[in-house]
C-alpha cells in the first residue's frame, strides 16, 4: 500500500526555518520531519512513498537523491574522480516525487498524484505531524467500516487551564492544561478507498482537502474517524520545533516507535 504526504505548503508560520527550505525538511535530531513520519510508516512495513512537492521541492530531490551521502561515510579520491561509499545507512524506502505546483492546495496536489496511486487503497498524511499512531490498527478500523475514507482524529491539549470555583472564590478544582476531551480534530494519517477521487472532479488546484471533499464525504456517510489517544504533534511553528528537538534529544520521542 501506498503512503501519499503532503510536502508542498509555504511553511509561513514557521519561516524562521522555512526561507532556505521546505517545512518537511526541517531537522529534529538531524533528520528532516519527513524522515521522522517516513520511518513511522516504514517500522509498519510500508516503504512506498509518493511525496506532494511544492515550495523548494528541490531541496526534498536533493536530499533523496543524495541520501548516501547525507548517511554515510565517504571517501573522495579528487585525482581520480572517483567516491568510495562506506557504512552505508540506507532505509527500504522507495519514493516517487511529484511536483504538484507552488501555489496548489492540499486537494488538487492530491489529485496529481492519481496516476501513481492506481486503483487500490492509499494512505495520506501531512509532512510536519508526528505520532505513535499504530498504523497497523488504523489500517484494521478502516476495512472494519468499510467507508472511503477514515481519519485520524486526535485530541489536543487545551490552550489554557482551567478552575472550578465555589463560594467566596474558592478553587473547588485546578487543571492545567488538559486535553479538551469535548473536542476531536483532523491529526492526518488517513487511509483512503480510490473512489475518493470521485470527490476530486473538474479543477481543484485552489480547493484545499479539508473543506469540500470532507466536508462531502461526511455528508455522504463515507468519513469514518480512528480516535488515536495517544501522543501527536504537529511542527507548526518555532516553538513545536524546539519541543520536538528536546523530546529527542532527552529520548522521550513517543513517535520513535522503530
Amino acid at each position: 500500500m501506498k503512503v501519499v504526504l503532503f510536502a508542498g505548503g509555504l511553511g509561513t508560520r514557521i519561516s524562521e526555518e522555512t526561507d532556505i527550505r521546505p517545512k518537511p525538511m526541517v531537522e529534529i535530531g538531524g533528520k528532516p520531519v519527513l524522515w521522522h513520519i517516513m520511518k513511522i510508516y516504514s517500522h509498519y512495513g510500508f516503504n512506498d512513498f509518493i511525496i506532494c512537492l511544492g515550495y523548494k521541492g528541490y531541496v526534498i530531490k536533493e536530499y533523496f537523491m543524495n541520501y548516501f551521502l547525507h548517511n554515510s561515510d565517504i571517501t573522495v579520491d579528487l585525482g581520480n574522480n572517483k567516491m568510495e561509499i562506506h557504512d552505508t545507512s540506507a532505509e527500504a524506502f522507495k519514493v516517487t516525487l511529484v511536483e504538484t505546483g507552488l501555489n496548489t492546495k492540499t486537494a488538487g496536489r492530491l489529485k496529481k498524484v492519481q496516476k501513481y496511486i492506481g486503483n487500490e487503497d492509499f494512505m495520506l498524511t501531512y509532512g510536519d505531524g508526528v505520532c505513535d499512531i499504530n498504523i497497523n490498527e488504523l489500517l484494521a478500523f478502516h476495512k472494519t467500516h468499510n467507508k472511503i475514507a477514515t481519519v485520524s482524529s486526535i485530541q489536543m491539549d487545551a490552550r489554557f487551564g482551567g478552575m472550578d470555583l465555589g463560594a467566596n472564590g474558592q478553587v473547588v478544582s485546578f487543571k492545567e492544561k488538559a486535553k479538551d476531551e469535548s473536542k476531536w480534530i483532523n491529526g492526518g494519517y488517513f487511509v483512503l478507498r480510490p473512489e475518493v477521487f470521485n470527490y476530486l472532479e473538474g479543477d481543484v488546484n485552489d480547493m484545499m482537502w479539508e473543506d469540500e471533499p470532507l466536508e462531502n464525504l461526511t455528508l455522504d456517510n463515507q468519513l469514518v474517524a480512528y480516535q488515536h489517544k495517544g501522543f501527536w504533534k504537529c511542527m507548526d511553528a518555532l516553538r513545536d520545533k524546539i519541543e520536538l528537538e528536546e523530546l529527542w534529544k532527552t529520548n522521550n520521542a513517543k513517535w520513535k516507535v522503530w
